[in-house]
C-alpha cells in the first residue's frame, strides 16, 4: 500500500513490465525506453530462465521450434501474470510484420488480463519506430497508473473549458455543470494560433468570458505547446480523456464499454470499465484506417467527407473491391473503380467499409470486443462510417452527442477536478 501510494504522488517511477519478441532489431528497445522515461516511467523486461520458457510453453502448447523468441514473450506473460514481479502496467509489442507474433500477443494480454487488474498497451512496431510514436501510450499508462482518482470523476462542475489540438482539426468546448454551453473546431494550422481562435469562438459561443474559466483541460498532439501557452490545469493525453468523455456522453456510467475513435491521421480502439481504460491500442502505421483515406475518396468523387458519408447510404460496398490495408493500394482500387463506370454510392459505401475492415482487424488482434461499442470522433458524423461499423461489427454502435467534440469534452469533464 506504502509503494502504490507513492506511485500515485509521483514520488516513484512507473514500472511498466514489458513483454516483446524482438525489439532488438532495427534499435527499437531504445526508442521503448527513451519513452518510458520521457512520461516518468522505467521499462524493465522480466527474466525468465530456459526451464520457466519450456514449462509455460508446454503449458500454453506451443511449439518450442517454432519460434523461441515468442516463447520468451510467452513466458515472460506468464511471469507478470503470476505476480513474479512488481508492475504497475504491462507493454505488450512485437513486429507488425509477423502474424504468429500477433496471436500471441493476444494470447499474452488474455492471460495476464484473466489475472491482473494491470492496465496494458499493444503496439506492433516497425524498423523504423520512434519514441515519439510511443509516447501517447507511455503517457496513458502512467496516467491511469498515477491518475486514476481524476479518471474516477462522474460529472462536471463549475465552469470548465477543454480544447483537442488534433493533426487535422482542433475543437474547443465550454462546459457549466454538466452541460455543454459551447463547442467548435477549425481545420489545424499553426498549433497556438488555431487554439485560440477556437478557444476564443467557443467562450463566444456559450456567452462567457475567458477569465470566467475556472480550469482549463488540454489534450490531443498539440497538448504540451497549448497546454503550456494557457496554463492549463491538465494536459493529458488522448487515451484517457476520450475513453471518460465517450463513458461520460453516451450515458454510461459502470460496466464495460468499447469506444472506437477514428481520426484524421489514425485510430484509437480502447475498452474501459467504469470509465477507465483497461486495455488500448493506436493504429497509426497505416492512414488506410484513418479520416484521411476518407477525404481522399471524398476528394476523388467531387464532394466533401460528409456528403460521402450520406452517399454511402444509398451504394453497396459488396460491389466494390478494396486493399483495407493500404491507402495507397485502396485509392487506387476506388479510382480504377469509378474510372470503370461503377456508381459513386457504390464507392462511398466501399470507402466506409474499408476503414472499418482495417480497424476490425486491428480490434480482433489486439482489443477484446466488447459492447456496448461507442463510436465517437468527427468521423461518427460521417452517416456511412457507423452504418459499416454496425454491418462489420455484428451489432449496433451508439454515436453519443457531441461525438466531434469528445476530446475538447473529456478535457472540460476532468479538468473540473482542479477548480
Amino acid at each position: 500500500m506504502e509503494n502504490a501510494r507513492k506511485v500515485e504522488e509521483g514520488e516513484e517511477k512507473i514500472r511498466i513490465a514489458q513483454v516483446s519478441c524482438g525489439t532488438i532489431y532495427g534499435n527499437v528497445q531504445h526508442e521503448i525506453e527513451y519513452a518510458a522515461e520521457e512520461v516518468g516511467a522505467e521499462i524493465f523486461v522480466p527474466e525468465v530462465d530456459l526451464d520457466y520458457v519450456v514449462a509455460k510453453a508446454d503449458e500454453f502448447g506451443y511449439d518450442m521450434k517454432t519460434s523461441l523468441g515468442l516463447n520468451v514473450a510467452l513466458a515472460r506473460g506468464y511471469a507478470v501474470a503470476e505476480g513474479l514481479y512488481d508492475a504497475d502496467a504491462v507493454f505488450i509489442a512485437g513486429c507488425h510484420r509477423c502474424p504468429r507474433g500477433a496471436v500471441i500477443r493476444t494470447e499474452i494480454r488474455k492471460i495476464i488480463q484473466e489475472s491482473t487488474k494491470l492496465p496494458l498497451v499493444m503496439y506492433p512496431f516497425s524498423e523504423r519506430t520512434k519514441a515519439g510514436e510511443l509516447l501517447t501510450r507511455m503517457e496513458a499508462l502512467v496516467t491511469i497508473v498515477r491518475r486514476r482518482w481524476i479518471l474516477e470523476r462522474k460529472v462536471q462542475e463549475g465552469l470548465t473549458a477543454g480544447i483537442d489540438s488534433g493533426s487535422t482539426t482542433t475543437k474547443a468546448a465550454i462546459m457549466q455543470d454538466n452541460e455543454v454551453l459551447g463547442a467548435t473546431w477549425t481545420p489545424t494550422g499553426d498549433v497556438v494560433k488555431t487554439a485560440e481562435k477556437v478557444f476564443a469562438k467557443a467562450l463566444e459561443i456559450a456567452g462567457v468570458k475567458k477569465e470566467d474559466i475556472e480550469a482549463l483541460g488540454t489534450t490531443g498532439y498539440g497538448r504540451h505547446a497549448i497546454g503550456e501557452y494557457f496554463k492549463a490545469d491538465l494536459v493529458q493525453e488522448e487515451l484517457t480523456v476520450n475513453s471518460k468523455a465517450a463513458m461520460y456522453l453516451a450515458g454510461i456510467e459502470k460496466g464495460e464499454a468499447m469506444i472506437i475513435d477514428i481520426g484524421g491521421m489514425d485510430n484509437k480502439i480502447i475498452t474501459a470499465n467504469d470509465g477507465i481504460p483497461d486495455n488500448f491500442t493506436m493504429g497509426g502505421i497505416c492512414a488506410g484506417a484513418s479520416g484521411r483515406f476518407l477525404e481522399m475518396t471524398a476528394r476523388r468523387l467531387g464532394v466533401d467527407v460528409v456528403e460521402l458519408g450520406k452517399l454511402a447510404l444509398e451504394g453497396d460496398a459488396h460491389k466494390i473491391k478494396t486493399d483495407s490495408y493500404c491507402i495507397v493500394f485502396g485509392i487506387q482500387d476506388l479510382v480504377s473503380a469509378l474510372s470503370s463506370g461503377e456508381r459513386r454510392e457504390d464507392i462511398a459505401a466501399a470507402a466506409c467499409h474499408s476503414v472499418v475492415e482495417q480497424v476490425k482487424e486491428q480490434l480482433l488482434q489486439e482489443i477484446d470486443l466488447r459492447q456496448p461499442a461507442i463510436e465517437v470522433g468527427g468521423t461518427a458524423l460521417v452517416e456511412g462510417v457507423p452504418v459499416a461499423m454496425n454491418d462489420v461489427l455484428g451489432f449496433d454502435v451508439i454515436v453519443p452527442k457531441h461525438p466531434q467534440y469528445i476530446g475538447a469534452v473529456g478535457g472540460a469533464l476532468l479538468s473540473s477536478s482542479f477548480r
